[in-house]
């Protein structure tokens, strides 16, 4: 028990470490904090509002909803108050022979915040109302009808732009936890899963990655999140992806590759990030979205390979297991890239010599008949 319970605390905090060093989580989101930022710049995110708005967290949205609706109740109802009490509307207060009211039946602060109440929202009980006889409750209640509307809109189309957020589609978008290397196709390839879970399909997907690190420069300057672009592939290409069951991403590692230097025994002290993005277009709402996530070296897999997890049954429909999405199986793996390299280029070497021949300059031709005359003398 003592060793199940000492386990955990260490994942969780190998997953912490895992997450704070991480540029892009798993689920896409990036961690970068903006410091010293001057004060002119904030102000910017004032002037850009809406995309303010839209980027709030839904507590922040809710918040801001109730406060405008209330808040805008009271100010107009505290205005309602203050001509009313301007007016000698209010009970208690002294009224000549004649008076004409300006609101009927508001008798103090609580009745006049109903009547905000009851104008913005337009329910009219019927029990307080405008009598007509003073200009500025007419005034006060075109604005008030007027910041209403505005209001309304405005929060009413905050929300429907939240819950239609492209990135909400980009949640059904799933990529394997783990990235493996294995041959495939006579070549070296770091493969990556990755699934559609809706029937919807994503058109004009394109795949690629980003290997970000820290290099320096032949004149000694670190470069802190150096990007080296990954190109990914699957078998019909990399643009325009038929995206109806899951796909396995390959980025074959060649001489250019920035894997041709790694093993299987020094990927572990490599320090670098491989970001992965699929850039498509939402066929049922037709809003472009963006998918990410990342592997550190621990979650490279050099020598394994993914399970199939696509099968046909009898009824002759094809089926997703996904219970195996993420699992993968050891197979033979060259040890390094290099290696691999140097003995495909041999082979290569080889074959085009036995296939044309090699001459030897060493070599001397000499002719029969002379040599036979030879031995006769």
């Amino acid at each position: 028990m003592l060793q199940f319970i000492h386990k955990q605390i260490h994942d969780h905090l190998v997953e912490r470490r895992d997450h704070r060093t991480r540029l892009v989580t798993k689920d896409g989101r990036c961690h970068i904090e903006f410091g010293n930022v001057e004060y002119h710049s904030h102000c910017a995110y004032l002037m850009d509002f809406w995309t303010t708005f839209v980027e709030f967290r839904w507590r922040f949205v809710i918040l801001s909803f109730v406060a405008a609706f209330a808040g805008s109740w009271f100010v107009f109802g505290l205005l309602w108050y203050l001509i009313a009490k301007s007016n000698g509307d209010l009970e208690g207060e002294k009224k000549s022979d004649g008076h004409l009211k300006c609101i009927d039946n508001i008798n103090g602060l609580r009745t006049a915040f109903l009547y905000s109440l009851e104008t913005q929202t337009t329910i009219g009980y019927g029990g307080r109302a405008l009598t007509g006889n003073c200009a500025g409750t007419v005034a006060l209640l075109v604005v008030q009808s007027l910041v209403g509307a505005i209001i309304n809109c405005f929060m009413c189309g905050l929300i429907l732009a939240k819950i239609s957020l492209p990135k909400k589609r980009a949640k059904t978008v799933t990529f394997s936890s783990m990235a493996v290397i294995c041959l495939r196709r006579g070549s070296l390839c770091l493969q990556i899963r990755v699934a559609n879970l809706r029937k919807t399909l994503l058109i004009g997907s394109q795949i690629y990655g980003k290997l970000l690190r820290t290099t320096v420069t032949p004149e000694g300057e670190p470069i802190i999140l150096d990007q080296v672009n990954i190109d990914f592939l699957v078998d019909a290409g990399k643009d325009h992806l038929f995206f109806v069951c899951p796909l396995t991403l390959y980025h074959v590692i060649d001489g250019s590759s920035p894997f041709a230097e790694m093993a299987a025994d020094t990927l572990m002290q490599q320090e670098f990030e491989l970001v992965v993005f699929l850039d498509g277009v939402a066929e049922s709402t037709s809003s472009s979205c963006q998918v990410r996530t990342s592997f550190l070296p621990c979650e490279i897999q050099w020598g394994y390979t993914f399970v199939p997890i696509i099968s046909r049954n009898r009824e002759g429909k094809y089926r997703v297991d996904f219970s195996n999405f993420s699992r993968t199986v050891p197979v033979v793996t060259p040890h390094c890239a290099c290696c691999f390299l140097n003995e495909l280029n041999s082979e290569l070497v080889l074959h085009q010599h036995r296939s044309q021949g090699i001459d030897n300059p060493s070599f001397d031709v000499i002719a029969i008949e002379e040599a036979m005359d030879n031995t006769q003398m």
